[in-house]
């Protein structure tokens, strides 16, 4: 379905308001929670900025659309009561900010019936808006608006492959099927992100292997990658949106390739 312009205006204004949270708190000396102690798990740190950024936004939702839905990171599920939910991760790439790294960004997607038909990556103090729905996907900075398209790339042995952290992200069967992947291309980056997904609808990557993902960290990168004419699954050719693996490219040849050798 169509997503209209009054809703894309709306979805700026949430991006907006979770700017304006956020950046005051970039390369500040702030406090940093590990949401990894209590579970168990690996280092997962979150700040304030990304607990008032989605208090921000929610509080906007609610006011102005309080039928739809919403998902985040941190204050979990609000059901939505007309099958449109927004999914948020103001601070994508909490690592990168922490450390006063520009790799992170402001993910915001809108759901129809589970299906993401908007997404919003932000980079407030950048000031660099990359938005995707009804087919197509924009970089939006000041004083320009620039039509998104991924490159031609026919074979692995001449593409750019990035991950965000193989060691961190990956199982051990995981790691050793991108391993093989890793083995083909021309050159293997790491670290970045939702960032190495405006990379690749920018034409300057072309596959992306991810994995570990959760549904907030993927809801918003859908429309944008396929919007700039790319291709996001999960590594078996299926629907991504829910999480988990996630593999993304700028040209089905490279896509269908990996594939395979993730299966193998």
């Amino acid at each position: 379905m169509p997503v209209d312009a009054d809703t894309i205006a709306f979805a700026n204004r949430l991006t907006d308001a979770s700017g304006a949270v956020i950046r005051p708190y970039f390369r500040r000396r702030i406090a940093v929670t590990d949401k990894g102690t209590s579970n168990g798990s690996a280092f997962d740190p979150v700040t304030a900025a990304d607990r008032e950024a989605e208090q921000a936004i929610r509080a906007i939702i609610e006011g102005d659309r309080p039928d739809d839905g919403i998902l985040d990171e941190e204050f979990g599920e609000k059901p939505s009561r007309n099958g449109c939910r927004w999914v948020l991760d103001p601070v994508d790439g909490t690592r990168a900010f922490i450390t006063g790294r520009h790799e992170w960004g402001s993910l915001i997607a809108l759901e129809e019936n589970g299906t993401p038909v908007l997404g919003i990556i932000d980079q407030p103090v950048l000031r660099e808006r990359f938005v995707g729905a009804n087919g197509e996907a924009h970089m939006r900075t000041e004083g320009e608006n620039l039509r998104l398209r991924v490159r031609p790339c026919s074979n692995l042995s001449e593409a750019i492959v990035c991950a965000t952290h193989p060691n961190a992200y990956f199982t051990p069967g995981e790691r050793a099927a991108f391993s093989r992947v890793e083995s083909r291309a021309r050159m293997t980056r790491f670290g970045g992100d939702c960032y190495l997904f405006v990379a690749l609808a920018l034409g300057f990557v072309d596959l992306i292997v991810e994995s570990s993902f959760k549904r907030w960290d993927v809801a918003a990168l859908i429309p944008i990658v396929e919007g700039a004419g790319g291709i996001i699954t999960n590594w078996e050719g299926g629907s991504c949106a829910m999480g988990g693996p996630v593999l993304a490219a700028g040209d089905p040849r490279i896509h269908r390739e990996a594939m395979r050798l993730l299966s193998t």
